[in-house]
């Protein structure tokens, strides 16, 4: 396919002007909003369904304009997701293995287009076994993967199965923050730290 241009929407909201899609060698659309420039990522949920349940979750997907979540549950595994707090001592096991690394304050996996977030039960304890993961389909022109490698759906694809088989089976960390709790490894300090 050429180089095409469509008009996508009409509005505006802070001065964003005229709003169009902008397809590039058919790899990837771009959305124009005034000035500013994202990525639209085309996630096909079949696809990222079959990644889940490859590595080996329940899955259940929503989907909306901006964002894929997905519900993500181990059920069968004994032992919780392997979630731990990167900054403490005693995970230093933990920490020299993982890849991928979670801000503790905002939910975002570093370097990726995802943010993960813990589930809780009826009673508002977290689930050991599950986690909530939200893809983002929009993205700035400038976002770089790990490598800074460029965006494409199969990018996201290659990252998303790595980061499940990373809950299951090398950890991921934890970087502070009070709003994504780990689930493994040394999750509380016992007494008081020199």
């Amino acid at each position: 396919m050429d180089k095409w241009i469509t008009p996508f929407r009409l509005y505006r909201e802070a001065g964003a002007g005229f709003l169009h899609r902008t397809r590039y060698n058919s790899l990837m659309q771009v959305l124009l909003a005034g000035g500013h420039k994202f990525l639209l990522l085309e996630l096909d949920p079949d696809f990222v369904a079959s990644i889940a349940k490859q590595a080996g979750f329940e899955y259940r997907i929503e989907e909306s304009q901006r964002s894929m979540n997905l519900h993500l549950s181990a059920v069968d595994r004994q032992a919780p997701l392997l979630l731990f707090d990167a900054a403490d001592p005693g995970n230093l096991g933990w920490f020299s293995r993982c890849q991928f690394y979670v801000d503790g304050k905002s939910g975002a996996v570093l370097q990726t287009p995802m943010s993960l977030a813990n589930q809780k039960d009826r009673s508002g304890r977290t689930l050991p076994d599950s986690v909530r993961l939200q893809i983002s389909k929009e993205l700035p022109v400038s976002f770089r993967m790990p490598g800074k490698q460029p965006v494409t759906e199969q990018m996201v694809y290659a990252v998303l199965y790595n980061l499940l088989n990373a809950l299951l089976n090398t950890g991921v960390g934890v970087c502070g923050g009070p709003i994504v709790k780990p689930l493994a490894g040394r999750t509380e300090s016992i007494g008081t730290r020199n």
